[in-house]
């Protein structure tokens, strides 16, 4: 045997010693614990692990405590919603004129195309006059609370990096998602749920999950996707036989080997491994109560066209306003099935049919709680469509592709000046010219009615400072209250 390495090893210390036998100290150390645990409240971890996600200030005061993104994945069609052009039915059937197409380029179209006139008739509606087309007649009956921002653009022309650049800034994955960026400056209000929470609707996005990450922010700050069946997280149930006292005792003995890492490490991410599991933990007591909407009233059910048990954009807005109420920080409902290259207006009927009642009924909600003030909505789609068909016009299949010089979004509440139209694009809806709006410029608003300086908020990663809206971003001053 050799004494050399023997003595060695009685040298090494404590802390090196627990890293070797770690697995079997754990055990022994559980067993110990589970002996003498009878008085212990269950509830109640031994350390605060809010950390990261504690609530911070702002930079300046803020006008909302969180957000609500009606994310419409597909891009719908502003000339079917809010941007009437009665210029398409001058030139309906007929190629644009040269002027306005010269030297664009289309993914499924030839610039020839024919235009596809209007395919809904629109009316004034509110105090504030705001055109909005008839299969929206329930958030025309909010249009007053509405800022209509029909001056967006984007340089994406594909639904993937699109949806990112809207999402996250950028085209390319990898980025911080807003709710990340959001997130990460100013923590969260809720200690028993996520500060991001991300309630999907219909189909997956073109984006996938790079539409909530955390991209190189500490994954602490990623979104966390919310089932509106059974188990609102897999596997957030405990297995049968495994008692309150068993958990919590458990998570106590983890969290504790784990900040022996963290002490060795400094590694962030070790401490957003104890953040999950006392998450998880958490919310095995307040995910249930959050998503059983029975106990929301008949009145309120009817009124959003929500159904207990059921997985649907009306469910999903109920329990975004559910999430607000618990102090959650960020919530996206994802909702995707705007992509119209053919059957337009069936298709465009259909949406409207699942998302405008529940977000106008999302709006009188949170206004007769005495939440909008302080919450913002941003509804909107990753880009707009063209004017030109992408069949032959007559047909029944008609649609329009994918168009990034133009289309629309509205906000509500937090900060929001309503009953105010922003932004002009030309007599057929091609180009912006009025009070161009680039997805930066929404991010940049987004973040300032948080109380964040979008050019403060800062991350370093590989060398460089990295935000939300990198390099780019201006306030639209004229939708702020």
């Amino acid at each position: 045997m050799n004494i050399e390495h023997q003595v060695s090893k009685l040298q090494s210390s404590r802390r090196q010693f627990f890293d070797h036998c770690g697995l079997g100290l754990g055990k022994i150390a559980l067993a110990s614990l589970l002996a003498g645990s009878a008085d212990r409240s269950l509830a109640t971890p031994k350390t605060d692990y809010a950390g990261p996600l504690a609530a911070r200030p702002p930079h300046y005061p803020a006008r909302a405590r969180s957000v609500i993104h009606l994310f419409m994945a597909g891009a719908p069609s502003q000339l079917e919603l809010f941007d009437y052009k009665e210029a398409l039915v001058k030139y309906a059937g007929r190629p644009l004129p040269p002027k306005f197409i010269r030297g664009q380029r289309y993914a499924f179209i030839r610039p020839d195309s024919p235009v596809l006139p209007p395919q809904f008739k629109f009316s004034r509606h509110g105090q504030s006059g705001a055109q909005i087309s008839t299969p929206l007649p329930h958030l025309a009956s909010v249009a007053d609370e509405l800022a209509i921002v029909r001056s967006m653009h984007t340089h994406q022309f594909n639904h993937g990096p699109a949806q990112l650049m809207l999402s996250t800034g950028s085209p390319q994955p990898g980025r911080p998602s807003m709710g990340s960026w959001v997130t990460y400056g100013i923590g969260s209000e809720s200690n028993s749920l996520p500060a991001f929470v991300v309630l999907p609707s219909a189909n997956g996005s073109s984006g996938g999950a790079a539409n909530w990450s955390s991209g190189f922010l500490p994954s602490v700050y990623q979104g966390v996707p919310l089932r509106s069946q059974g188990d609102p997280i897999l596997n957030v149930s405990s297995p049968s036989g495994y008692d309150d006292r068993l958990q919590r005792d458990s998570l106590d003995l983890i969290a504790g080997l784990n900040q022996e890492h963290f002490a060795l490490l400094n590694d962030p991410e070790i401490m957003t491994r104890i953040r999950a599991y006392e998450m998880a933990y958490r919310m095995q007591f307040s995910a249930p109560e959050l998503m059983d909407l029975s106990s929301e009233s008949n009145g309120t059910l009817q009124m959003y066209g929500a159904q207990p048990g059921k997985s649907s954009f009306a469910n999903n807005c109920l329990l975004a306003r559910r999430l607000v109420e618990r102090g959650v920080r960020f919530i996206t409902l994802l909702h995707e099935g705007w992509d119209h290259h053919n059957d337009i207006r069936p298709n465009i009927q259909k949406q409207c049919q699942l998302t405008d009642r529940p977000a106008a009924a999302l709006i009188r909600d949170l206004k007769a709680r005495g939440l909008l003030d302080s919450t913002l909505v941003v509804w909107g789609g990753e880009f707009g469509r063209t004017p030109m068909v992408q069949k032959s016009v007559g047909q029944d299949n008609a649609g329009r592709d994918h168009h990034p010089q133009a289309f629309t979004a509205w906000l509500a509440g937090g900060g929001i000046k309503p009953g105010v139209t922003v932004g002009k694009t030309d007599e057929i809806g091609f180009h912006v010219v009025e009070d161009p709006v680039h997805v930066h410029d929404l991010q940049a608003t987004l973040l300032h009615l948080l109380g964040l300086d979008h050019e403060q908020l800062t991350f370093t990663f590989q060398g460089r400072e990295f935000r939300l809206t990198d390099v780019h971003g201006n306030l639209v001053d004229k939708i702020l209250a």
